[in-house]
């Protein structure tokens, strides 16, 4: 017999890390396994939103009962598997703490969140308010499909390369938001004193003026508050476009390196027991 070829138990968790943690998909089953688990996903997110309709909770309250008890199944299943499984990833090798490591993983915490809103009334005794937030909670299930789709993975590559200018870029919002809505504060107070009441208050105002909402709420209604209004409103047009500008360069600059990746071909490779060069 030989010893060094996997056991069955071996073989099975890599099949099952290959079907669900692979970052490759290699076969159709692994294509339809996320596909289903995708599927399941939108489905339990659409009966979320439709059960604030009280006409439709009411007509379809068993069926949609009966797919929150598969759902949470096939996602209890899921979860155990990952766990199981992902000791094949190379960072998570060992069996206690590659699995404890895991367990405290964004994608992970989001398998257990999924799942915890269905057992939880019925492991505590929670009041009406408590159970609707947590059935309302099950919404974040939808943040499983991010482990399925390559814009959730560029969009975090780009906030991690750009994270310095955004912070900056947001670090320089929040000052102006500050002062502008200080500065209306004490134009305004004194001609608007339940409209302007104190700095706080002002900020409201400030932040729907300088993201250009301007609900109308709050508005100035002396001459010199409304040209500062007018200053403020003309600068938060370029002032809030920085983070988008540079949240847009960094997917244009992450576009690029992926297609000079697969345009570039592979450079052949040294062997280092002959010497030849090998594709």
């Amino acid at each position: 017999m030989n010893r060094t070829s996997p056991s069955a138990a071996n073989r099975a968790r890599k099949h099952i890390y290959d079907l669900l943690l692979s970052p490759a998909i290699d076969t159709r089953a692994e294509y339809w396994m996320r596909v289903g688990i995708a599927v399941l996903i939108f489905v339990n997110v659409l009966i979320v939103i439709l059960e604030t309709v009280p006409e439709v909770h009411a007509a379809c309250d068993q069926l949609f009962q009966m797919i929150e008890v598969f759902s949470v199944a096939v996602f209890a299943v899921e979860y155990v598997l990952r766990l199981w499984a992902i000791v094949e990833e190379p960072g998570f090798r060992h069996p206690l703490w590659g699995r404890v490591r895991y367990f405290f993983t964004f994608f992970a915490l989001i398998d257990l969140f999924a799942i915890l809103p269905f057992f939880l009334p019925h492991l505590i005794s929670a009041d009406l308010l408590i159970v609707r937030a947590l059935r309302l909670f099950r919404l974040i299930r939808v943040l499983k499909l991010g482990r399925y789709s390559t814009s959730f993975e560029m969009m975090a590559r780009v906030l991690r390369k750009k994270r310095e200018e955004m912070f900056s870029s947001m670090f320089v919002l929040v000052i102006i938001l500050i002062i502008s809505s200080s500065m209306m504060y004490f134009i305004e107070h004194e001609a608007q004193p339940k409209a302007f009441p104190n700095i706080p208050a002002a900020l409201w105002w400030g932040v729907a003026t300088l993201t250009t909402i301007g609900y109308g709420d709050i508005y100035p209604i002396t001459a010199l508050g409304k040209v500062f209004a007018a200053i403020s409103a003309i600068l938060s047009v370029g002032i809030v476009a920085l983070p988008s500008g540079i949240i847009v360069t960094g997917f244009i600059e992450e576009m690029q390196s992926r297609l000079v990746k697969k345009e570039t071909p592979p450079q052949p490779r040294q062997c280092p027991h002959c010497g030849r060069l090998v594709e």
